[in-house]
This record gives C-alpha cells, sequence and structure tokens, in this order.
C-alpha cells in the first residue's frame, strides 16, 4: 500500500485526496482521514526531492479543510437547528456535551473545541453543536482554527518523523496511526471528565 501512496504523493492528487477525506469526515467521522495523512507523511518522508510533495503544503492542506468543514458543519446546523436540537434532546450525552460546549465557549474556553478535534466523532459533535446552539462565529472560528492546525501539525508529524525514526514501513505507519488514536483516546476521556466545580 505504501508504494500505491508513493505514486499517489508524487503527484498533486494527493493534495486533494487529503482536503477531500479532511472535508468530509466532520459528516462522516468513519473517514480515515487521519490515517491518509500519516500515510501520506510517511511516504513523502521515505521519498526524493522530485517527487515528494512539501510537508508544509501537507500540512497546510489538510488544516484548511479541517477548518472548512467545521464552518461547513456549523453553517449546516445553523439553518437546521431545531431539527437537530431535537435529535440531539434525544441523546443524553450529545445533549451534556452541547451544554459543555455552550459554556466553554461563552467563557472564551474553547480549548475544548481544539481537544474534540483528535477525539472521535469529537469534531463532529463540536462544530454541529455550535451551530444549532447559535453560537457566534468569532468565538467558534479561531478555536477551529487551532484545532485544525495543531490536528494537521501532530498528523503529518507522527508520519514524517515516524518514517525517520522506523523508516518508510508498515511499522512506522502502525505506531504514527497508533499514536493518533492514543491522543484521540486521551481527548475523548478528557471530554468525558466532569467539569470541576469551583
Amino acid at each position: 500500500m505504501l508504494e500505491q501512496v508513493g505514486l499517489l504523493v508524487g503527484s498533486p492528487w494527493i493534495y486533494a485526496a487529503v482536503a477531500l477525506s479532511v472535508l468530509l469526515d466532520v459528516f462522516l467521522p468513519v473517514l480515515p482521514s487521519g490515517v491518509l495523512v500519516i500515510t501520506a507523511a510517511t511516504a513523502a518522508a521515505a521519498g526524493t526531492a522530485t517527487d515528494v510533495p512539501d510537508i508544509l503544503a501537507l500540512t497546510l492542506c489538510a488544516a484548511t479543510a479541517s477548518v472548512l468543514g467545521d464552518l461547513m458543519a456549523y453553517r449546516l446546523a445553523w439553518r437546521g437547528g431545531a431539527r437537530l436540537d431535537r435529535a440531539i434532546s434525544r441523546s443524553r450525552r450529545l445533549t451534556t456535551a452541547q451544554e459543555r460546549l455552550g459554556a466553554a465557549l461563552a467563557r472564551g474556553g474553547g480549548a475544548l473545541v481544539v481537544l474534540a478535534r483528535f477525539a472521535p466523532a469529537g469534531r463532529s459533535v463540536v462544530s454541529f453543536g455550535a451551530g444549532a446552539a447559535h453560537r457566534r462565529v468569532r468565538d467558534f472560528l479561531p478555536w477551529s482554527a487551532l484545532a485544525g492546525c495543531t490536528w494537521a501539525a501532530y498528523s503529518v508529524a507522527l508520519g514524517y518523523f515516524g518514517a525517520h525514526w522506523l523508516g518508510a514501513s508498515w511499522l512506522a505507519t502502525a505506531v504514527s496511526v497508533g499514536a493518533l488514536f492514543g491522543a484521540g483516546a486521551g481527548a475523548a476521556y478528557l471530554m468525558r471528565r466532569e467539569p470541576r466545580t469551583s
């Protein structure tokens, strides 16, 4: 598979594949966008200077697609708020997540948005929740941008440095993907924790 990804990495299509996957995974959290970013960075680290995409361009592509996807979900939820509110109200976990998000954004604690970018489906809950609750875009967008940049830089760095340390192999990719999933599990744990009362 790395050979096939290597062929893709050597063409401009890798940017389109990464952008599309990252853009759409807010709507379909099962899309392996993180795995694709890591695999592309791993293959890029193994290539030569003539056929490797720029790592910075790969990072910017993933970060931009992440923010655009967040904004699309936010706007859709803003417009369909009543229906989405009914759907969210049927789930205690989603209701709790939406309330915590609203409280965090209201007091400027958008670190929850950054944390949610790493948690499985957390990005979806936060983006749709912020839109459905009609949070101001100026409260949401900077945190979404920080989340997208942090996640993209982390994912690309995992693939790139994993390949340098372990070689461009399945082992490097597996270790890097494991580290991404580990960060996601940690983020999900932190998001589930009850906020401390002061």
